[in-house]
């Protein structure tokens, strides 16, 4: 009993030991980063919310709003079977419901973009997302996964490199989307991307970016933790949202003011939809999709 009672005392000690060096780690970390800055993720409520739909119609983006409809998305999620995927569908089972949120994005790209047979598409920044595989299996088009982790060039379906000069002819592709990827394209990547995007999609072709993050400032979300010090630089103008425990480098929200500088003004022969979603939380409470992006090809 008291060798059991000694047990869990170092436990709970080393516990509380390793809790203390993290919080200074990250406070140390966080330290470093530049003004201006904040403790806290980016968050949304029914006010910003309004706020960011009267600014992109007072500034003259065209905004649809958008209801889902949950049957067909649930039948979808039953037809996808991500269980073909173990390590992708276990690892988002696992966190938060996750998978719900991630199928529903992949779900409403395809009905945007209107998938069906004859069309080329491409999974940009797919990483290990099965959506490329679904698509191709349930819509019968050609399907291709790209992203930065794979080796240059075209392997098969497969094609490796920087998102924003891709290995492929003009007008490579009919549709693209990117499933919560495109707010993690760092410094001026964003901007080169759409303009890649003009050069690979065909004449009348669609391209999906979802989520759009929006926010009623320009600012970027952060881990300071998963930054070597020093080691990034972001825009001057945006604030640092600075999120204990998120685990990722950079997750850009555009206010309208930048998603004008950096995408409209960029657009060249693509016109820009922004759908937004009133319903999202009958899917699943854990659902956070509230503004998608779809751009066509004239």
């Amino acid at each position: 009993m008291a060798s059991s009672t000694k047990t869990i005392l170092n436990d709970a000690y080393r516990f509380a030991v390793c809790r203390v060096k993290g919080h200074l780690l990250w406070n140390h970390y966080y330290a470093a980063l530049r003004e201006p800055k904040v403790k806290s993720t980016v968050v949304y409520n029914p006010k910003v919310l309004d706020e960011i739909v009267k600014d992109l119609k007072m500034n003259f983006f065209k905004v649809v709003s958008l209801e889902i409809d949950v049957d067909d998305y649930r039948q979808y999620f039953k037809n996808a079977k991500y269980y073909r995927s173990p390590l992708y569908y276990l690892k988002f089972a696992k966190i938060e419901r996750n998978l719900v949120e991630k199928s529903l994005e992949h779900y409403l790209a395809a009905k945007l973009l209107e998938l069906k047979k004859e069309d080329l598409y491409i999974d940009v920044a797919s990483s290990n997302s099965p959506a490329s595989d679904i698509y191709h299996r349930l819509y019968g088009c050609e399907a291709y996964k790209q992203d930065m982790m794979f080796a240059d060039g075209i392997h098969e379906n497969v094609i490796g490199g920087d998102a924003s000069r891709m290995p492929v002819k003009e007008g490579f592709a009919s549709k693209m989307a990117l499933h919560c990827s495109f707010e993690h394209f760092e410094n001026d990547s964003d901007v080169r991307f759409i303009k890649e995007a003009n050069r690979v999609l065909r004449k009348g072709g669609k391209l999906c970016i979802l989520p759009l993050y929006l926010f009623n400032k320009y600012a970027v979300q952060t881990d300071p933790t998963i930054l070597p010090k020093n080691d990034m630089q972001f825009e001057k103008d945006a604030v640092l949202y600075c999120a204990k425990g998120w685990g990722q480098r950079h997750g850009r929200f555009y206010d309208v003011p930048h998603l004008t500088s950096r995408i409209r003004d960029n657009l060249d022969e693509l016109r820009l939809t922004i759908y937004v979603i009133g319903n999202e939380k009958q899917v699943d409470s854990s659902c956070y999709l509230k503004f998608v992006a779809l751009f066509e090809k004239e």
